[in-house]
């Protein structure tokens, strides 16, 4: 299969796990907010979240059962229906039925991220990896924009009930197009009984596991997944009601942000993707994390200087572009350590570290910000960046070694 065919259908599949992502988190709120659900019980939206972070309990079911196309569009036929079942709940109040609904759409949602993510891994060969994540996270921002925004903004225009139909039709179209996916390669697992022996289950759960846990040094790399992206999800959480607290107007804030700082995102994934190509992943680790890290001092001087559009324009638009530079390199790290035989528990597992990190880092980041006010916290999340940094001789270390079969060592002081 070409390269350039390849990353059309990773462009597709990412679009489509972005957006259902962008309508639970971004799109819903808003929706509860407007029907008159207080805030305490839209915080708890938070919790919805949690499929995404704990996908890697039932991850080896995608490696086991199945093919990654069926998982792709069982999944997406069952997130079209939940966007209709909204329509027939009511929004004005908390009911078990709302948040089934809710829940439902992000389980369905997370396990189709584990069959894209895995799909993806087999189907890319190293050197296509780079620029495939280039894609990749410009497809997700597309999709988060479709949600976030232009979802959001229809509703006002045609009704919240016509704007779920449309996102419905929108996965529904993804659903018939993912019906169309090339096989990457034969299964990497063999087929398996109906009912599988415990044997067999217990080798499916435990031997992509025991091929990371197996070498000596694989803290180091757990600890890095942890970490590498701590200061852009400890700022991210403060970044809008940093907007609204400037006084800055609904539509300034999502033209901005929301908008132009989506736009800026994919044009750093792009670059990303190319200097991953050239470089390497691990000297795009080095270079572009320390400029994903720095783009947060952009907003420590913003937060530190008097409200006006400028600082606040030009922090908006430099952190966006860095963290999306600093997000390639990591997301094909990610990739480049999966076994392909089980990429989606292996990889849902890394995922699970990283929604982890999104979690603690958004808990404690409104307390903090209190406590010590917009410019100093926004100092914070640059020096949080850092510890992944430290990590990075021992992670190549353990990977390098580990791709030739040997046991690591620790490298040398």
């Amino acid at each position: 299969m070409k390269t350039s065919t390849k990353l059309t259908w990773v462009a597709i599949l990412y679009f489509a796990e972005g957006f259902p992502f962008g309508i639970v988190n971004d799109a819903l709120p808003i929706f509860f907010r407007i029907h008159g659900i207080r805030l305490a019980d839209i915080g708890l939206l938070s919790l919805v979240g949690l499929p995404w972070t704990l996908k890697f309990l039932w991850a080896p079911a995608v490696d086991l059962w199945g093919r990654r196309r069926t998982w792709v569009v069982g999944c997406q036929i069952f997130l079209v229906l939940g966007l209709l079942a909204v329509l027939a709940v009511d929004p004005s109040r908390v009911s078990a039925i709302l948040w089934a609904v809710v829940l439902g759409l992000a389980f369905f949602s997370a396990t189709q991220d584990i069959a894209i993510d895995a799909y993806t891994i087999e189907l890319l060969d190293e050197r296509e990896m780079g620029p495939a994540n280039g894609v990749r996270v410009t497809a997700y921002r597309v999709a988060l924009i479709a949600a976030g925004g232009l979802f959001v903004a229809a509703a006002g225009l045609i009704g919240w009930p016509a704007a779920f139909v449309g996102a419905a039709a929108v996965m529904a179209l993804s659903c018939l197009l993912s019906s169309r996916l090339p096989h990457a390669r034969p299964d990497p697992v063999t087929p398996v009984p109906a009912t599988p022996t415990r044997g067999t289950l217990e080798r499916a759960l435990w031997t992509p596991l025991q091929q990371f846990f197996g070498y000596p040094g694989f803290v180091s790399v757990m600890l890095f997944v942890l970490t590498f992206k701590l200061g852009d999800m400890a700022l991210g959480p403060m970044v809008r009601p940093f907007w609204v607290d400037r006084h800055f107007t609904p539509f300034q804030i999502g033209a901005v942000p929301g908008t132009l700082g989506v736009v800026s995102t994919i044009l750093g994934a792009l670059l990303g993707g190319g200097l991953t190509a050239r470089w390497g992943i691990f000297r795009a680790l080095w270079v572009l994390g320390i400029a994903q890290a720095a783009s947060n001092l952009v907003y420590a001087a913003a937060a530190a200087l008097p409200p006006s559009m400028p600082p606040m324009y030009a922090a908006s638009i430099v952190e966006s572009f860095c963290g999306g530079l600093g997000t390639v390199p990591f997301l094909a790290f990610l990739m480049s350590i999966c076994d392909k035989a089980h990429a989606a528990t292996q990889y849902a597992l890394l995922s699970a570290l990283f929604g982890l990190t999104r979690v603690m880092a958004g808990a404690l980041s409104g307390w903090v910000t209190e406590e010590i006010g917009y410019a100093a916290y926004f100092t914070l999340t640059f020096f949080l960046a850092w510890p992944a940094l430290a990590l990075l001789p021992w992670v190549r270390h353990w990977t390098v070694t580990r791709a030739a079969g040997a046991e690591p060592s620790r490298p040398s002081a």
